[in-house]
């Protein structure tokens, strides 16, 4: 079998193959007469069509799928002769002004994987949050949770961030009524950003029964074109201020959260757990993070264009799904969206393989353990999630990736420079 390789520009590779046309008719002949034993056809019994009557109808397309097959199985011989690492799908394209019937050349056109080179990381620098979660940290996470099972009652004092206020409201623009200006009965808590800022900020103060008139400006982003920018009046009259009343922490509380006993003490506990968990993952991801701009700092590679092709295509299918998915009509997504992106994955991508690769990282089964452990932790039934892992290859395959992304965070580490810094649970969770 005659295959040249040809070295194109940069990453692009072309083989020359040749098929010799005697034992693809064979094959075509051979596979025709196999067709022919069950083929339906209008006039005949099923198998009992003439297999010239069989040929002429499906030769061509059998012809196509023998010449696909046989490429492809060349291509296959050649590259593995050849020693190649294939990037994406060949392109084969018959060879131009060919006249000889005894075989046919055709050119595969592809890519290959780049060599990665990674410089010296001694001089990069991360930074490691360590969190000392104390009796605090549990304080506001339970308060948080009160919040969210909060009630509220009327009160007669002035409304203050927190209250729920119900209100009738009119605005106009230019001293003419616009759609949406006007509502009956509105309910609004003061400081959750349902409502513009500065409309808030005349509602406190306010108590039932009084009445307020007051000018905005609607900011220039918001959300209604026709009002952006513009300068608005507005009239309310308060109905009624709810304050909010908070649930005590008490045994209730604690089994409304899922302590079956109503043991504060252990629903402090399980809180703790949470956050100890949570800040583990959020310290690992800012740790992944930085790990994986050095390495795109540090690494220099040519990008296969085909993978990026194949990614933004990956990237713009899911963006749609998700989009129709949750009833979001939009223009059909163009790739330049998303070939940015792409490109820093495959980038990413492949500088990962070569550090697993080069330093030999592996996912270890006790590591799997633990990960999958962690996973299931936050269920009801943590054994049956572990089960269920391990009898889901995806799933199993998932959790591999994970593994050996930490490895790789962890070998990044141990070249660098890393310096822990004393850090708050708020600030970890980016609401300092």
């Amino acid at each position: 079998m005659q295959a040249n390789l040809e070295v194109l520009e940069g990453l692009v590779r072309r083989l020359d193959i040749s098929v010799p046309m005697d034992q693809l008719e064979t094959e075509v002949q051979g596979r025709l007469k196999r067709l022919a034993r069950n083929v339906k056809m209008d006039g005949f019994r099923p198998g009992k069509a003439p297999l010239a009557a069989v040929a002429l109808r499906h030769a061509s397309g059998v012809r196509q799928e023998v010449l696909g097959e046989t490429l492809q199985t060349r291509f296959g011989e050649a590259v593995q002769s050849h020693q190649l690492k294939i990037a994406g799908y060949p392109r084969f394209e018959p060879k131009a002004g060919q006249t000889g019937t005894t075989e046919m050349t055709f050119s595969a056109s592809f890519e290959v994987y780049p060599e990665v080179k990674i410089d010296d990381l001694s001089a990069g620098k991360i930074s490691r949050p360590v969190v000392d979660l104390g009796e605090a940290d549990v304080a506001k996470t339970l308060e948080v949770l009160q919040k969210q099972r909060r009630t509220f009652e009327s009160t007669d004092r002035a409304a203050a961030e927190g209250d729920l206020l119900k209100f009738d409201y009119q605005g106009t623009v230019d001293g003419t009524a616009f759609e949406g200006g006007n509502g009956e009965d509105f309910a609004a808590v003061i400081g959750e950003g349902r409502l513009l800022k500065d409309f808030e900020q005349n509602l406190t103060g306010l108590k039932a029964g009084d009445s307020k008139g007051f000018d905005l400006t609607f900011p220039a982003e918001y959300g209604a074109k026709e009002l952006a920018g513009k300068a608005a009046h507005f009239e309310v009259q308060v109905k009624d201020v709810q304050a909010p009343v908070l649930p005590p922490v008490d045994a209730e509380f604690a089994r409304a959260l899922g302590v079956e006993d109503g043991d504060v003490e252990k629903l402090k506990a399980e809180v703790k757990s949470n956050l100890e968990r949570e800040s583990k993952r959020r310290v690992q991801a800012k740790l992944k993070e930085q790990a994986m701009e050095l390495l795109l700092q540090k690494s220099t590679l040519d990008l296969p264009q085909s993978l990026v092709a194949m990614e933004t295509e990956r990237l713009m299918k899911m963006t749609e799904a998700d989009m129709q998915s949750r009833g979001v009509q939009t223009a059909k997504l163009s790739a330049d969206m998303f070939s940015g992106q792409a490109e820093r994955r495959v980038r990413l991508g492949l500088i990962l393989a070569e550090v697993v690769q080069a330093h030999k990282l592996v996912a270890l089964p006790e590591q799997i353990r633990v990960l999958i452990a962690e996973q299931a932790q936050s269920y009801e039934e943590p054994e049956q999630v572990m089960q269920w892992y391990y009898q889901n290859p995806e799933r199993m395959q998932e959790i591999e990736s994970l593994a050996l992304e930490e490895n790789v965070v962890a070998w990044v580490a141990g070249q660098a420079q890393v310096e822990d810094v004393t850090t708050s649970f708020e600030e970890l969770m980016g609401r300092a």
